[in-house]
């Protein structure tokens, strides 16, 4: 084990990502095993000003007594009780992540951890995404770019006792670890490394649109900013033009769409549009009209409100004038 190289790993991480400032002062949040142990020290190492805090939760009995007295003399943790009794890991998590909010937190979550979350959400939720670099509330990563393997080797290269938790087994996280994973590890060698490939695309994406493409739900619409929304309705994803005032005059496309009129606004379709004052869906219309379904994203409705008052081409109003130019 290289611990220097590893210790790169952590410090190119956590530059890349800005989680801690040069030197500064970070509390790490410390259970005793092998994640943490190798966190609270690397950081040390690494010259950031490293105090420890372990939470007992006192569901263990002497095992939890065992675990922060270990935190607090071979760390030097600070230990906070807490009674977590009948808590979901959900609420125990929150509990420990509750103190103490004002300094900057980290974890020793690890790219192991991070597979067991994508693999957990998705079977849970339908969504690959996985755990945060840093949470709304400020608490950070700096692992995520190892493995769990690797903390292991790098407290026993550093000469550091950790402690294993015996409860971990009977966890959700606990199960996907011990069966799922070594299922999928004798599907493909590389399965771990491939699950995390899925979350590369969203790394490169906006937040909006990440969400977006991780909503369970059917159907969902985010404003990219700049007039452009993105939509999605289960397997379709297009790009729409957001909804542009009708002042005059609008260029839609092809389409040259001019009134007079107040109040008037220019967009796309969206499924479930109706005509104003009737029952037709608009797509009845394209339908009737014999529009391909591929141009039907990207053609103009004039509207006042919710309510669709035009269709180009299709559907006329008094006081709208639409004309189509055609590429010769």
């Amino acid at each position: 084990m290289d611990v220097e190289a590893l210790r790169e790993r952590i410090e190119e991480h956590i530059r890349r990502h800005d989680l801690i400032e040069p030197g500064g002062e970070v509390c790490c949040l410390v259970s005793g095993g092998a994640d943490s142990t190798c966190l609270w020290h690397a950081l040390g190492a690494l010259g950031y000003r490293t105090s420890a805090l372990h939470v007992d939760h006192g569901l263990r009995g002497a095992e939890s007594d065992d675990d922060a007295r270990f935190c607090e003399e071979r760390l030097g943790a600070d230990v906070v009780r807490l009674d977590g009794a009948g808590m979901s890991e959900a609420e125990l998590r929150d509990q420990r992540y509750s103190v103490p909010r004002s300094m900057l937190r980290a974890t020793g979550h690890t790219a192991s951890d991070q597979v067991e979350t994508i693999l957990y959400r998705l079977a849970a939720r339908g969504s690959a995404t996985g755990i945060e670099v840093r949470r709304a509330d400020g608490v950070v990563r700096p692992l995520l770019s190892l493995w769990r393997a690797e903390t292991e080797a790098y407290c026993r290269a550093e000469g550091l006792e950790f402690r294993v938790d015996s409860s971990n087994a009977d966890t959700k996280r606990g199960l996907i670890r011990d069966e799922i994973v070594p299922l999928l590890r004798r599907l493909h060698p590389a399965a771990e490394e491939n699950v995390l490939r899925v979350l590369d695309v969203r790394e490169t994406l906006s937040p909006v649109l990440a969400e977006l493409l991780a909503s369970p739900s059917g159907s969902m619409r985010v404003d990219l900013g700049g007039g452009v929304q993105a939509v999605r309705e289960y397997d379709r994803l297009w790009l729409e033009d957001g909804p542009v005032d009708l002042a005059g005059e609008v260029r839609w496309g092809p389409w040259r769409i001019r009134s007079e009129l107040e109040g008037l606004r220019v967009r796309g379709w969206r499924p479930g549009d109706r005509l104003a004052g009737r029952k037709k869906k608009i797509q009845d219309v394209f339908v009737d009209a014999k529009i391909p379904r591929s141009e039907r994203e990207a053609w103009p409705l004039v509207v006042r409100g919710d309510d669709v008052v035009a269709v180009p081409g299709i559907v006329e109003a008094d006081g709208i004038v639409a004309t189509r130019e055609v590429n010769e």
